[in-house]
């Protein structure tokens, strides 16, 4: 009996859309990123890009739990001395990009910085809006709020 090992040109991928709207963005992001990985198929090869393509529309409409929304802080560094900044996840929502919450969540649980967690990256595509324009592929809607009554946040 031989283990099995999927190639790039066998794998088949399906395209995915998500309703975030709602939706808690930690276990949004930890599903995704399964999905991304491939982890969710019986031929799952953790050196190939066998995951699905997902689009997450309503991004700007996910939730926190708890007070995370004002005590939550993203940091980067500009690179100079001194250089650290921080915003609040309150101000990210309420900026010009809030799908960045939700693509920075699902970027910081697939695999750190390798070219196959860049490849994985790029079939996520997410938009703040319900409007995407991918409707060619004729995306499966998978309804995340049912999978488990956790997942969701209503007012």
């Amino acid at each position: 009996m031989k283990t099995f090992s999927a190639k790039p040109a066998e794998v088949v991928k399906k395209w995915i859309i998500i309703d975030a709207e709602g939706a808690i963005v930690g276990r949004l992001a930890s599903f995704v990123a399964s999905r991304l990985r491939g982890k969710h198929r019986p031929d799952y090869t953790p050196h190939v890009d066998c995951g699905d393509n997902v689009i997450i529309i309503n991004a700007d409409k996910v939730v926190f739990t708890g007070r995370k929304m004002d005590d939550k802080k993203y940091y980067w560094h500009t690179g100079h001395p001194g250089g650290i900044k921080e915003r609040t996840a309150s101000a990210i929502m309420n900026g010009r990009f809030p799908e960045r919450i939700v693509k920075k969540a699902v970027q910081r649980m697939l695999p750190k910085e390798s070219p196959l967690a860049r490849q994985q990256l790029s079939n996520l595509k997410v938009y703040a809006g319900s409007a995407h324009p991918h409707e060619a592929q004729k995306p499966e809607v998978i309804d995340f709020a049912a999978l488990n009554p956790k997942n969701s946040r209503s007012a």
